[in-house]
């Protein structure tokens, strides 16, 4: 293998994207990861209009539509009376070429990415690589990895870590990640009921506030799932059982039969953002370099509009530019992480759990107002699909 590489640690979408991005720029790419096999888990679900916009590069997004779902409005609703704000992203048609969002599992995405990736020449894909630690110098970066048949070592130009949340390569280069965890755990139920039989109105993408439990209702093609929040402190196998589950469900459409459950996970919810996203030649990209409540689901999308960024960057330096330009990475990527997602999804999340009543009623009143005037519902819009933030980075020098 040649040292004129990227190593890409990680492959989920962020991962993937990253590799088959610089493989198309013409860059050889060494894609590692600890699993093996790609996660087929439900984890992120809704793709905003730009980074379809983005990823229409790789022919991908007919794909991901025939295998999800279209999303052209969403909600704020109120658990009690209903639909509090509606918002139609065909608003946004002058703004993307998607105004929509896709509701489509990750998995099928990365599936999509990997075929795309093995039809590039030289295509190095290696699971079974659990990355131990990274070592940069002046001239390269070293990664060790540990697999079935011992210790590797690999060497590459750059390192790109998509190595998620708890980043291998991050804590080798002990980089502070910054912020803070939500005192609250966050519950996920996924069932095949129609519930859009019973609640009629509802979006394919339903944020419910609630005093007591507010709740996220999304919709996958076979799925929903169902979000809420629960005590931090709470005895996670018996949150996780059949018993605690049917009576969430019971909850959000109360039936006389049992609730057939097809996933179920719970897990604490961080705002963080690693205080720098570049250190040398190594990259930090996606959950390895910010992690964000998923109230609004931007995590993931922000996390492949960090790979194309990079990618670029990483174009014009093979092909002569000063590698100072990844400075600039960091400051167009870093900023709209602190800047627009962890303000948005943390906002989300604020509007949705309020308790105190003249509080909620006069958040719930302004998000009315905004959704009913044309110009303050496409601005908010522009933010929270994204649009706003990929807009700020190309301004920032």
């Amino acid at each position: 293998m040649s040292n004129d590489c990227v190593i890409v640690v990680g492959a989920g979408p962020v991962g993937l994207t990253s590799a088959l991005a610089l493989g198309r720029r013409g860059i050889p790419t060494v894609l590692v990861t600890a699993e093996p096999e790609l996660v087929m888990e439900l984890r992120g679900s809704t793709f905003h209009p730009p980074t379809l916009d983005l990823l229409d590069e790789f022919g991908v997004v007919p794909r991901m539509i025939d295998v999800g779902l279209k999303a052209p409005t969403w909600q704020f609703r109120d658990r009690e009376t209903g639909p509090v704000a509606t918002f139609d992203l065909s608003m946004l048609a002058g703004d993307t070429n998607h105004p929509y969002r896709v509701q489509c599992e990750q998995w099928k995405l990365m599936r999509f990415l990997e075929e795309e990736l093995r039809k590039l020449p030289g295509s190095d894909i290696r699971f079974g690589h659990e990355v131990t630690s990274v070592r940069p110098d002046d001239e390269s970066v070293t990664v060790a990895a540990q697999t079935s048949s011992g210790p590797v070592s690999l060497t590459g130009r750059y390192v790109i870590a998509a190595d998620g949340a708890r980043s291998a390569v991050r804590r080798s280069l002990a980089v502070d990640f910054e912020g803070f965890t939500y005192p609250e755990l966050f519950l996920i139920v996924s069932t095949d009921f129609r519930f859009e039989a019973k609640l009629t109105d509802i979006a394919y993408v339903n944020y419910i506030a609630d005093p007591l439990e507010w709740l996220v209702l999304l919709r996958v093609p076979e799925l929903w799932r169902v979000l809420v929040p629960a005590p931090e402190n709470s005895d996670r196998e018996k949150l996780l059982s059949d018993d605690s589950l049917q009576q969430v469900l019971q909850r959000v459409v109360a039936r006389s039969e049992p609730y057939r459950i097809a996933h179920r996970s719970v897990y604490h919810v961080h705002q963080r953002v690693a205080k720098c996203f570049r250190h040398g030649r190594v990259l930090l990209a996606g959950d390895a370099a910010h992690i964000n409540n998923p109230l609004g689901g931007m995590g993931m999308n922000g996390g492949i509009q960090d790979a194309f960024n990079l990618s670029d960057k990483l174009a014009q330096i093979w092909a002569g530019a000063d590698d100072r330009l990844l400075d600039r990475y960091d400051r167009q990527r870093r900023t709209v992480a602190v800047e627009a997602v962890q303000q948005q999804t943390n906002r989300n999340h604020q509007i949705i759990s309020e308790r105190d009543p003249d509080t909620r009623k006069q958040a719930l009143d302004a998000m009315r107002r905004t959704a009913a005037d044309k110009r303050s519902a496409r601005e908010y819009m522009l933010k929270s699909s994204m649009i706003s933030s990929l807009r700020r980075a190309a301004e920032i020098e």
